[in-house]
Order: structure tokens, then C-alpha cells, then sequence
């Protein structure tokens, strides 16, 4: 087969590169900008798709973040593709810093309206029998209503971002592509003239 390793890596390798990158972060982080910023669509809907990934990314519905973008992004009319890429931004370095400020709104907003807290221990055990309507008032509420502000305020920071940078690299493309045309010209006619 095409691009496959001839010798299998072991598990505990494959499992490695899951959650940390060969290279390192910086790279794998620099691929999905410029994979989103070359996408072939107008500025406008990557930058909506990449959007809509990053405010998915703020909702604690793990398992759900890349179907909620593709909806918001469909809905929006941003691309599908931008609003994948635009979920990563949700991983595991940033969600402890995420969540812990969805929380932390959330429960602000609410103005302890909410019951108790709920320990380690507890969540824990509640996750483990699947008891999903015990963890809803305590946790995934707060977490759900401080994730719409937030969310919405990284997604139009990001959505600015996108499309200046967009914007900036299709300009940056055209370019090079006058500039090209233009020596092509010149030498052809010079080759013409002689």
C-alpha cells in the first residue's frame, strides 16, 4: 500500500502520537492554520467555518464538538471543512482552561441557583454508571450556559482574525501569480523579439 510503514510501530507508540505530535504542537498547529487559510472558498465562509469549530469547542458536550460546527457552519453558510479545523482549538492543553471558565461563568451567571458542587470522586462514579441527569445541574449546566458567552466572544475574535488573515494570503497568492504572468510576458517577448 501507498504510505505505509513496512515495519508496524508498537502500541504504546501509536497511543504516544494520539495525544502528543511527533514533531511538536507548534508544527501541528502551523499545518491547520495554513490547511484553513488555503481552503478554496471565500474568506468570508472560512472564516465562519473556522469560527463555528471554535465556538463548538466551548461546549462541554465532548463527542459532539465536530457535529455542532458542521451544523452552525451549514447554517451560517461557512465551510465545513474550516469549521472541522476550527475544533481544534478544543484539545487537551487548552479544555482545562476552557472549562474551567465555562464553569466558573456559568456558575457566576447562575448566581447559585445551582446545587452543590460535585467532587472528583463523584464525577468519577456518576460517569462510570452513566447517571448523566445527576452531573447536569451541578456541572454540565453552568458549563453549558458560560460556554455561549465565551464561546461567542472567542469565535468573533477568531472570525476576525481568519478572514484579515485570509484575506491576506489570497492577496499574497495573487501576487506572486501577476508577478509570475508578468516575467512569463517579458520573456516571451524578448525570446519574440530576438
Amino acid at each position: 500500500m501507498l504510505f505505509k510503514r513496512r515495519t508496524r510501530e508498537p502500541l504504546g507508540e501509536r497511543l504516544r502520537t494520539m495525544v502528543w505530535p511527533r514533531r511538536s504542537f507548534h508544527r501541528s498547529w502551523a499545518y491547520l492554520v495554513k490547511r484553513a487559510l488555503r481552503l478554496s472558498a471565500t474568506p468570508h465562509a472560512v472564516a465562519t467555518g473556522v469560527a463555528a469549530g471554535v465556538f463548538a469547542s466551548f461546549t462541554p458536550f465532548m463527542g459532539f464538538h465536530i457535529i455542532m460546527a458542521a451544523a452552525i457552519a451549514w447554517i451560517l453558510r461557512g465551510n465545513l471543512v474550516a469549521a472541522t479545523l476550527g475544533t481544534f482549538m478544543g484539545n487537551p492543553l487548552t479544555f482545562p482552561f476552557i472549562w474551567g471558565a465555562t464553569l466558573g461563568l456559568g456558575k457566576f451567571i447562575l448566581r447559585g441557583e445551582h446545587p452543590a458542587g460535585v467532587g472528583p470522586d463523584d464525577i468519577g462514579h456518576l460517569l462510570w454508571h452513566l447517571e448523566f441527569e445527576k452531573l447536569w445541574e451541578p456541572l454540565l449546566k453552568p458549563m453549558a450556559i458560560g460556554s455561549l458567552p465565551l464561546g461567542v466572544a472567542a469565535a468573533l475574535i477568531v472570525y476576525v482574525i481568519t478572514r484579515g488573515s485570509a484575506n491576506a494570503v489570497r492577496e499574497e497568492r495573487r501576487r506572486r501569480l501577476a508577478e509570475r504572468a508578468r516575467r512569463r510576458a517579458t520573456g516571451n517577448a524578448g525570446a519574440m523579439a530576438s
